[in-house]
């Protein structure tokens, strides 16, 4: 993404345009508004409109921004700019709004597009060295130009492991030589700007998943069928 849309997202007024449906924590769609011109839109999450998890503290709006920045250093691109900041309801993430066609999402995309298979299967190694506890098949959306992106992160990062995601049709097959070496620059030296964001145990946790697969050089697999989020879309 170009730099300008980060300097959007953390310089622009938010104006919010109303609550995202379906969200159990407050979500908002806003408008970036610059000089009184609206330059784009973004999704807001305050942490004032989380609500208590047992098996997270709060803050999940900056596991949504280390969710970004591991992407970035990762070389894979699949979250949408994410930025930290105060907005109208306090400190969240603010993201790029993807201007997405809704009725497609992970298995529509898997069943009808075999030649976008090779960029679903960033997202099996990403949610795996982030710990997604929740990718469902609607946190894949495709663009306009086909680009693939993953949204909802706030739900990673645990040090232990909870990974839970719809993707699993890579399972057991070889990781490419390119995953690896993306799962390499975090294996060797987690990025500060991710483990600042995260606690002490977590970022050891993430390098040591990043090196299983390193050493393993294959997609995880299930066997016990239950590592599904609910619902699957």
């Amino acid at each position: 993404m170009p730099a300008d849309e980060l300097t959007l997202l953390e310089q622009a007024e938010l104006h919010i345009e109303g609550r995202m449906p379906w969200s159990s924590n407050a979500t908002y769609l806003a408008n970036l508004v610059v000089d009184d011109q609206q330059v784009g839109q973004a999704i807001y999450k305050p942490l004032r409109g989380e609500r208590p998890l047992w098996d997270f503290e709060p803050g999940l709006h900056r596991r949504e921004v280390a969710a970004y920045r591991l992407s970035e250093a990762m070389g894979l691109g699949i979250v949408p700019p994410t930025v930290l900041r105060d907005g109208p309801v306090g400190e969240g993430s603010v993201q790029w709004f993807v201007d997405a066609d809704h009725q497609q999402h992970y298995f529509t995309v898997y069943e009808a597009r075999p030649d976008l298979h090779e960029a679903l299967s960033a997202f099996a190694v990403f949610d795996f060295v982030a710990n997604n506890t929740d990718r469902k098949s609607g946190h894949v959306l495709i663009d306009a130009h086909d680009h693939l992106w993953g949204i909802d992160h706030g739900l990673c990062f645990a040090a232990d492991f909870k990974l839970r995601t719809v993707i699993w049709e890579f399972a057991g097959s070889s990781i490419p030589s390119s995953l690896l070496a993306a799962v390499e620059t975090v294996a060797e030296r987690v990025p500060l700007d991710v483990a600042t964001l995260l606690a002490d145990d977590e970022v050891d946790a993430l390098q040591e998943r990043a090196q299983w697969l390193l050493e393993r050089r294959t997609f995880p697999a299930d066997p016990s069928g239950r590592r599904y989020p609910w619902p699957l879309v």
